[in-house]
């Protein structure tokens, strides 16, 4: 594909949220591919093993819902096979104290709930901010999370396309491959870095190539507790606190041997930053940001928060004058336990993961474009590449530290180009500023 305009793009805003499904937000967007219908209703229906009953996805218009496991013993249940209907027995494992699926603790839980939440989806009543973007920008209904687990993993693909351990500081040749658990305390529970030792990153990252070619880059942290459970199977617990200061599961980069060697442990800040830098037109090439909890939409925190949150950014980037040369993604890290009706691709051991929501905004994007791409965040990584490194990789033949990722996932034959979503040749669209407090019918 060719790639002509593409340095049109100065600035690239990853904006990264958590735990939503494409079906959760979009899954009745018109032109989308989204939850089966007929006549207008629902037409596929999940088993629940408990009532012996199935259910239909149903319109959900609370603000606040719990969601489901997603490690990858919950991504394995939920695909089944590739049948896709395992979300609401996987969701019973963690209401009740339950201890598999056909514990009898399960039957008052899936008694008094009718219809568990993760078969629950919001219609554009609920996002009036996220469906306006969909329809002015660029809506993608095939981005699959890189990974087939939880949070921390995806977070490592995000900045650096793989999830590993390894057994020696700048010593790549070390890392072996981790879908799960590229940390872990003594009792094989996954390990929350600020609390419990550091792990070693040794492998190589976005930010080297990055730096070796002079590309600015930031990694901006809003302030608060962790959005997501260390132990990728649990809904609920104890804050742990997250700042630029604080490496964690959504906050990683200052565990990267890279990061260190290169000095570059400064360029990890407060989303503060990201404000200033938005206002005074000064925004990297590159910046990453990763809410708190009680912004991440991660269930149960609100969504109305996230979408305050998320507009904020985007209208600071639009009030800018780096909006006229600025690329914006929008996405959430995992499905979450949340339904959905498409089966991912299998690429490697790692993923894909499922659908989550994919939205591009920028002056260059199409208007009221949909994206059936078959993509996943390794896209971001490559556009990236392909607009400030000359399209290098993270390829261990020829990035110059070599380590023994099993796949260059950005050269993946099936992923789609980012390129697809831009028109390089028209002018440059006005903003679209937009209230972060919408009129909805989220409840609650």
């Amino acid at each position: 594909m060719s790639l002509a305009g593409i340095h049109k793009i100065k600035h690239v805003v990853v904006i990264m949220q958590e735990n939503r499904s494409f079906d959760n937000y979009f899954g009745t967007y018109p032109g989308a591919d989204g939850i089966p219908m007929k006549d207008g209703k629902p037409s596929v229906c999940i088993p629940d093993p408990v009532t012996k009953r199935c259910v239909k996805p149903f319109v959900d218009h609370r603000d606040a819902t719990s969601g489901g496991p997603h490690s990858v013993k919950a991504f394995q249940l939920d695909l089944n096979g590739g049948k896709m209907n395992g979300f609401v027995a996987t969701a019973l494992l963690t209401h009740g104290g339950c201890a598999h699926v056909f514990d009898p603790n399960c039957l008052p839980h899936a008694q008094r709930s009718g219809r568990p939440p993760v078969m629950g989806y919001h219609t554009g009543s609920d996002l009036p901010n996220y469906w306006t973007y969909a329809r002015d920008f660029v809506l993608q209904d095939h981005m699959f999370e890189p990974n087939a687990s939880w949070s921390l993993p995806e977070h490592l693909f995000q900045v650096s396309e793989w999830s590993a351990r390894c057994t020696a500081h700048n010593r790549p040749q070390t890392c072996r491959n981790a879908l799960e658990t590229p940390a872990e305390e003594p009792n094989g529970n996954p390990l929350v870095p600020a609390r419990v030792g550091a792990p070693i990153y040794a492998w190589t990252d976005l930010t080297y190539l990055l730096h070796k070619k002079k590309v600015s880059w930031g990694y901006y942290v809003v302030p608060g507790s962790e959005p997501d459970c260390a132990n990728d199977n649990a809904t609920t617990c104890p804050a742990v606190n997250q700042n630029a200061r604080t490496p964690g599961i959504w906050n990683p980069l200052p565990y990267f041997d890279t990061v260190r060697n290169d000095h570059q442990l400064g360029n990890i800040q407060s989303v503060s930053r990201f404000y200033a830098a938005a206002k005074h037109g000064t925004l990297p090439a590159v910046s990453w940001i990763v809410p708190s909890g009680a912004v991440s939409e991660h269930p149960p925190d609100p969504i109305r928060k996230g979408v305050a949150y998320v507009t904020g950014l985007i209208n600071a980037v639009m009030r800018s004058k780096d909006w006229n040369s600025t690329a914006i993604f929008v996405s959430w890290d995992d499905w979450g336990g949340f339904y959905d009706n498409v089966a991912p691709p299998t690429v490697d051991a790692n993923g894909y993961g499922f659908r989550v929501p994919g939205i591009v905004i920028s002056p260059y994007a199409k208007r009221g474009y949909i994206d059936h791409q078959t993509l996943s965040f390794d896209a971001y990584a490559k556009f990236i590449e392909d607009d400030f490194l000359k399209s290098q990789r993270l390829d261990p033949r020829t990035d110059g530290r070599p380590d023994p990722r099993p796949t260059v996932r950005e050269n993946v034959p099936n992923l789609g180009n980012l390129v697809s979503d831009f028109n390089f040749n028209q002018a440059p669209r006005p903003p679209v500023i937009l209230s972060p407090r919408p009129k909805t019918t989220l409840t609650g």
